[in-house]
């Protein structure tokens, strides 16, 4: 078998793929691509068996065939070529490799593709259709409040709830809770899963701003596709807490302030926190919002006053100074709003407007105030 191609439209496309591989596989033939080409289509496979990709590119080739190429090598070979046209030569009964570019030739040990593991095929599957910009900020918007607690696995992912025209994207730690809604979304389903981080930050970076993505499911997996590129992963198989019971309802006190004052004090506050905590303490009363934190082991401490809009009773609540400035990096608005009811109750984070179709929440855990 004998195709050429680009060696930069095929880097590329390897790179995409590249994310799958992991770097401890379960079995030695995970270390490769798989390339298997199919009427002058070269189709790429990277896969650890959690996720997967399935890439393309148009390909000149003698015939259809497979071969398992190994990355590493692959991928550091092309990244040290400049842009031109390669000709990879695989012989069929050893399935060893050489690669021609305009400078030499270059030998490895290729294996036989049918080793390679079988990826899951969409079968039986719900599918929702979603504009690729839409659940790029959905993912951007709850990554990072997902857990790294493997002890409880359906908060280690993001839960994507399908409700025909409407998706709900939820991610806690249970320190903070985010829900992100969009209706921008073509479905007739209705149904709810939990999609792996690595799975969601591979696609973050695959995907384009123009694409549609394709969102299919089944009970074990999903898939998406978008423009020559699909990524298929496991679903985590675990019972997603009832994230609404915990966002509170009555919260009596607002705070409106400008956000990017807010997250610049945080930052200059959070140096004098404790480094455990992160407590920054929040004086609120009318018109005024005072920052302030100490960290009573090195003797450090800082205050700033900001204005604020502020309707409610006086209040003093302390919040982890890192989660806020995360949080106030995601939204857009100019302002932001904090709805609170207690000191010891969850503070709501809300942007002052939002996008038509698409709504946002956040929810953070109060740090008890240390005397």
């Amino acid at each position: 078998m004998k195709f050429s191609v680009s060696s930069n439209d095929l880097l590329k496309r390897l790179q995409v793929a590249g994310g799958a591989i992991s770097s401890n596989p379960v079995l030695p033939i995970m270390e490769d691509f798989l390339f298997r080409i199919e009427n002058n289509q070269l189709y790429i496979t990277a896969t650890d068996l959690e996720t997967s990709i399935i890439t393309s590119l148009e390909v000149m080739a003698d015939k259809d065939g497979t071969v398992a190429v190994p990355a590493k090598i692959l991928l550091e070979t092309l990244k040290a070529l400049p842009q031109q046209p390669i000709t990879f030569t695989v012989d069929d009964n050893n399935f060893g490799i050489e690669i021609t570019s305009a400078y030499g030739k270059y030998k490895l040990a290729g294996e036989n593709g049918e080793d390679f593991p079988k990826v899951p095929e969409a079968d039986t599957v719900d599918t929702v259709t979603i504009p690729s910009r839409t659940l790029l900020q959905g993912v951007n918007n709850t990554l990072f409040a997902t857990s790294s607690d493997e002890l409880r696995p359906a908060m280690t992912g993001v839960y994507f709830q399908v409700d025909f025209n409407k998706v709900i994207l939820v991610a806690t730690d249970a320190h903070k809770l985010v829900k992100y809604a969009f209706s921008d979304v073509v479905s007739e389903v209705s149904t709810s899963f939990i999609v792996p981080k690595k799975a969601l930050n591979l696609l973050k970076s695959a995907m384009s701003d123009g694409d549609e993505v394709k969102l299919s499911f089944n009970k074990a997996n999903a898939f998406f596709s978008f423009g020559d590129t699909e990524l298929i992963c496991r679903l985590i198989d675990a019972r997603y807490p009832d994230y609404n019971a915990v966002i509170p309802v009555d919260n009596p006190n607002v705070l409106t302030v400008s956000r990017t004052d807010f997250q610049n004090s945080l930052k200059r506050i959070a140096i004098y926190a404790n480094k455990t905590t992160n407590q920054v303490i929040l004086n609120i009363s009318e018109g005024s919002l005072t920052v302030s934190a100490q960290d009573l082991d090195f003797s450090n401490e800082a205050t700033e006053q900001l204005t604020c809009a502020y309707d409610g009773e006086p209040l003093t609540i302390g919040f982890n100074a890192r989660f806020l400035v995360e949080m106030l990096g995601i939204l857009e608005s100019d302002e932001v709003k904090i709805e609170m009811s207690s000191a010891t109750r969850a503070g709501i984070l809300l942007p002052t407007e939002e996008t038509d179709g698409e709504e946002i929440l956040m929810l953070v855990m109060p740090v008890m105030l240390s005397n």
